[in-house]
């Protein structure tokens, strides 16, 4: 970002990737294998195209995130994690134990009963599966 709105490290982190679009793209990269636009219209939330656009090219240059040609179909771009962006996993694996901790309707499925036994393997179990991916 050009210019943060103070220097308190929350503040910081917002300007960067507050809203719930931007952390809902770096979950569905992170952990349900989404790497391309289309993938990530398709998600439940259903994000608006322009949004979209908006929060995958605020993300890139804030270089959490990198774009580029897909392999398999060169007129098709995909999106990785930089390690910047798989440093959120903590903080995602955080927010999803907190919602699903506080909202009756989040029900806890595979990965959220994971976490509630054992937070910290999952946390790495999952880190070391994005060192693989990062670019």
């Amino acid at each position: 970002m050009e210019k943060n709105r103070s220097d308190c490290p929350i503040s910081c982190s917002l300007d960067v990737f507050g809203d719930k679009w931007s952390l809902l793209i770096i979950r569905d990269i992170m952990l349900r294998g989404k790497v391309s636009y289309s993938e990530f219209l398709g998600s439940e939330e259903k994000i608006a195209t322009n949004i979209l656009a908006n929060r995958l090219s605020v993300l890139e240059k804030e270089k959490i995130l990198v774009k580029e040609t897909s392999p398999a179909n060169k007129s098709k771009f995909v999106y990785s994690l930089t390690q910047k962006g798989a440093d959120l996993l903590p903080i995602v694996i955080e927010i999803m134990d907190w919602g699903a901790k506080y909202n009756a309707n989040s029900p806890r499925r595979e990965l959220g009963k994971k976490i509630r036994q054992d937070k910290f393997s999952v946390v790495k179990e999952l880190s070391e599966a994005l060192k693989k991916k990062v670019k």
